[in-house]
């Protein structure tokens, strides 16, 4: 296995991104490796074969890419502190859109990431019907080793 010296951490800003953050964080800090966060706005226009899109999606996906752009400067100085006290070299947030997992892949290979940390869970009910398994395709497909945190498990401990 290469050295580990860049990690690639999808979030999604939900109440779990913390904990999945965390987990990279403690990760990046024991190898000493560059940390990137990415959000992936999804990419509509894949379902135009059995939907007809509102006329005003380009607006929403400007506005979520907006908000996103916003939250992830929001996020990175939350966690900036930790991650200096941790002796990570640099971290970093993208924006990127199109299909989540695709997008994950091709930012691991451009960037030559060493591994991925993600989380288990994202999408529920409905949504994870249409886009299936992000952390599955990743875990299947990825150039590199993919570490999954499942935000609802307590961490293992001896009884």
């Amino acid at each position: 296995m290469k050295e580990i010296k860049s990690i690639l951490t999808p979030i999604d800003f939900s109440e779990n991104a913390p904990i999945i953050a965390d987990a990279a964080i403690y990760v990046a800090g024991t190898f000493k490796a560059n940390l990137s966060f990415v959000f992936v706005v999804q990419d509509f226009e894949d379902y135009t074969g059995f939907m007809t899109p509102p006329v005003n999606m380009l607006n929403l996906k400007e506005e979520i890419f907006n908000s996103a752009e916003q939250q992830m400067h929001s996020f990175l100085d939350e966690k900036a502190k930790e991650c200096s006290n941790r002796g990570i070299p640099s971290v970093n947030g993208k924006i990127l859109t199109g299909d989540i997992a695709e997008e994950i892949m091709q930012y691991a290979v451009t960037n030559k990431s060493n591994m991925i940390i993600m989380g288990t869970h994202g999408y529920k009910g409905f949504e994870r019907i249409i886009f299936g398994s992000v952390a599955d395709k990743v875990v299947k497909n990825a150039c590199c080793p993919v570490l999954t945190i499942n935000p609802y498990q307590d961490i293992c401990e001896e009884k």
